[in-house]
């Protein structure tokens, strides 16, 4: 087979179009064809006048025709690479321990669904709930101001990601595909076929919840077993002649479950986790990440700005935006996590704290597009020991749950306001999502001041590249602090600590993810080193 890429078409195609562009583009007759399939849509939305389709397709043509002669006519034909997803292990009848896998994100899961399909049947440990026991909690938090710190947006079934927009997208380098294999794992777990070639595919939390528990069982039929509220609370770490090696894990209630290969794949808000690591002399390291507010429009400003009279066109949907802007005191500012036609929702996973982060459905029809506007940070800004990012996280949330009038509500400000330096007293055109809801106040005590002043000096650079981005009524909220793990647990070639074989730091808590697709490629990857070792490969 034969793979095209760049193929464009406008955005009112006929569905004849994208065959005669196929026909055309290798120069070969219409019967030679025998079939395509697309393997991505992407919208170019560059000149608003005219949006287009951008097509990657893969062709079987005719058995007469000669592939070579077509792969030296362009480098926008080559040939057809195996995306298919290979096992690189199974495991034998006569194996004696299982591996286990502590939490339940992305990462967590398709660990353990790999491990599963090579016949490991892994023991999965997370300290939260199942994700719709998890949902009830959390709309506990929403709607009645109510925290469950073992059960929230951070801690449970589905990880963070469950309470996100459900983004499919990644900026890893992905060479062995292992992003189609997380792709067609959701599809069989319910998702729309569509993420199989949108170039920016979601699937949106309530569809989410379906897929997680799909996946799960998928899981538990092939021999895993996973176990809800069983928070994992310390490590048995065991001295030899080559170092240190994993023995055991220790959960809160007592039990001892031995363990010779574990799959850490805990988040990026397990802080108590992080301690007990740390505590127990596994090698972590401080890493940057990034704080700021979550920032809130009409979606209708966002695609008449992207889209021009095509705004409302069935096929595009609400859109979106990407931008970053470079300050005079040397920090970046950039969106983060933007999420069309979504809310902002409280993320907090501690008591007396206030998180923001961003969610969407499947649909995106809400009012508002919202995304995360933040400042890149390093350990240099918060000197002291590794673990000093978490203290630094804690202290503007902490700040943040105050001004908000210690209810978890979340503290607000018009842009217009926090660009002049003012406290808001009222609301505009823009009403803010967040629930609990929002106190009006001065954001500027929410977060350093040279955070504050590189937002201010980046707001009215993005009202240039999206206009009106910095209209006087959109709305910010704050804080977003759980941009990315505050710590990095390293590990070496074979995907296990530095310093503690058996362990393998995995996915976004350890530092080695940034979202779903990412955290879930991260989980395939560690999952088959893990199998090679336990087969002494």
């Amino acid at each position: 087979m034969l793979r095209l890429t760049d193929l464009k078409l406008p955005l009112e195609h006929s569905p004849e179009a994208l065959r005669e562009a196929i026909v055309q583009r290798l120069q070969i007759e219409t019967g030679a064809l025998k079939t395509f399939t697309i393997f991505k849509r992407a919208v170019d939305a560059r000149q608003r006048l005219s949006l287009y389709f951008i097509y990657t397709v893969d062709v079987e043509l005719d058995s007469d025709v000669k592939e070579q002669t077509l792969l030296e006519q362009s480098s926008s034909i080559r040939a057809t690479p195996d995306t298919g997803y290979h096992f690189v292990a199974k495991a034998p009848a006569s194996i004696n321990h299982r591996p286990v896998v502590i939490g339940t994100g992305p990462c967590g899961l398709f660990a353990a669904l790999i491990l599963a399909q090579m016949g490991f049947k892994p023991i999965v440990l997370e300290r939260g709930k199942k994700v719709r026991e998890r949902t009830q909690d959390t709309w506990g938090l929403w709607r009645k101001s109510q925290l469950n710190a073992e059960s929230n947006v951070q801690f449970g079934e589905g990880g963070a990601g469950t309470f996100s927009d459900g983004k499919l997208y990644s900026q890893i380098k992905d060479r062995q595909f292992y992003g189609r294999k997380v792709l067609t794992e959701f599809v069989k777990a319910g998702a729309p076929p569509e993420i199989l070639y949108v170039s920016k595919p979601h699937i949106g939390t309530f569809r989410l919840v379906g897929i997680v528990e799909s996946i799960r069982q998928s899981i538990e039929s092939l021999g895993g077993e996973i176990r809800f509220e069983s928070k994992v609370a310390d490590l048995v770490v065991r001295a030899s002649s080559s170092g240190r090696e994993m023995e055991a894990v220790v959960l809160q209630s007592g039990e001892i479950i031995p363990a010779r290969h574990v799959v850490l794949a805990v988040g990026h808000s397990a802080r108590d986790t992080f301690a007990m690591l740390h505590a127990r002399e596994v090698y972590v390291e401080a890493k940057p990440f990034s704080i700021g507010f979550r920032i809130e429009h009409p979606q209708s400003l966002i695609d008449r700005a992207r889209y021009g009279e095509f705004t409302g066109h069935p096929l595009l949907g609400a859109a979106d935006y990407k931008l970053v802007h470079h300050c005079q005191n040397g920090r970046s500012v950039y969106s983060f996590c933007m999420c069309p036609g979504g809310t902002v929702v409280a993320a907090a996973s501690e008591p007396g704290h206030v998180v923001t982060n961003g969610m969407s459905q499947y649909s995106r029809n809400e009012r508002n597009a919202n995304a995360g506007i933040v400042v890149g940070i390093t350990p240099d800004d918060y000197p002291g020991h590794v673990l000093a990012g978490i203290d630094f996280q804690r202290q503007w949330e902490a700040r943040a749950f105050e001004a908000g009038g210690a209810n978890y509500s979340a503290p607000g400000q018009r842009v217009g306001d926090f660009l002049a330096g003012r406290a808001s007293l009222a609301l505009g055109a823009v009403i803010p999502s967040y629930k609990p809801g929002v106190r009006l106040t001065d954001l500027s005590q929410c977060l350093p001041d040279y955070a504050i002043s590189a937002i201010r000096e980046a707001l009215p650079v993005f009202g240039r590249q999206i206009k009106d981005f910095a209209m006087d009524d959109a709305i910010l909220t704050g804080v977003e602090t759980r941009t990315s793990s505050p710590i990095r647990i390293k590990r070496n070639e074979q995907f296990q600590s530095l310093n503690t074989s058996g362990l393998y730091p995995a996915g976004e808590g350890a530092g080695y993810a940034g979202g779903i697709l990412s955290a879930a490629v991260d989980g395939i990857e560690v999952a088959q080193a893990l199998a090679l070792d336990m087969l002494g490969q």
